[in-house]
């Protein structure tokens, strides 16, 4: 399945691009205005070329210049049809944080990122989870099992986990912004879905305003028992709104290395 993945199953389709005859004054002011480190240069849809944040920069004593005098003729582009795993190749080969989707007219039909391509890494991992929590449930409960992808209802998730981090819960929405939406991890019961991975993602959406969310759903022919559930049980968390938001303190995965000044350290300074 993952060799599957395209470079238009993760691309923004949105091509944002300046015309050759921009300045570099109106060029530095569109990249501020993006997401991006860098944009094509197009005239009709075509890409001429590319310009980046850093040469913008070389140029900033020269306002009027025209975008057109210090490009490049061409520049890296892939094509929609591309592996993902070969396009993370051609960013990673020519140090790139973006570079243009071209069809085979020549025509600009979207842009790639590293973000985009970490994005990918990230959804892959997922399988992987499926498989050994199928694994392990059939041979537990000796029941066969299902996988489907489906958008559930928060409303009808049964929690497994008491606590999450503040901290990765902004993150979280960061990435939901940004488009990586990975689906959760739930297994089907009568009536509700007891989430297995994706807490904070759940927390995140739902602090956002969103109601569903894309989901696995591993669907047991038969109902079976949970000992996460019963956990849960035990730890009284039986609704998202029992779950509690740790404040002040960094989620496990997050190091941050801060040097804090003392008030002798600041006024040396």
């Amino acid at each position: 399945m993952d060799s599957k993945l395209k470079v238009s199953d993760y691309m923004v389709r949105d091509v944002v691009s300046i015309p050759p005859d921009f300045t570099i004054l109106e060029a530095k002011n569109k990249i501020i205005s993006t997401e991006f480190h860098g944009l094509p240069v197009s005239q009709d849809g075509k890409i001429l070329g590319f310009v980046t944040a850093k040469e913008l920069l070389r140029e900033i004593d020269h306002p009027d210049k025209k975008v057109s005098e210090i490009i490049k003729d061409g520049t890296v582009t892939v094509s929609p049809d591309m592996d993902i795993d070969d396009a993370s190749r051609v960013l990673f080969r020519y140090g790139l944080r973006n570079t243009p989707v071209v069809d085979e007219s020549g025509m600009a039909v979207g842009m790639i990122s590293n973000m985009d391509i970490i994005r990918s890494a990230i959804e892959k991992a997922t399988p992987n989870k499926i498989n050994m929590l199928k694994n392990f449930l059939s041979q537990q409960h000796d029941v066969k099992i299902e996988v489907r992808r489906r958008v559930i209802p928060i409303d009808q998730l049964r929690p497994t986990q008491k606590e999450v981090y503040a901290d990765e819960l902004r993150g979280r929405q960061y990435e939901i912004k940004r488009g990586l939406v990975e689906p959760l991890i739930v297994i089907r019961k009568d009536g509700y879905y007891v989430l297995v991975d994706g807490h904070h993602r759940v927390l995140a959406a739902k602090e956002m305003g969103v109601k569903q969310f894309q989901a696995f759903v591993l669907e047991p022919e038969h109902d079976i028992e949970l000992g996460m559930e019963k956990s849960a049980d035990e730890m009284g968390v039986k609704t998202i709104d029992d779950i509690r938001i740790i404040e002040g303190k960094n989620h496990p995965l997050v190091k941050v290395a801060t040097r804090l000044l003392t008030n002798k350290d600041a006024g040396s300074e």
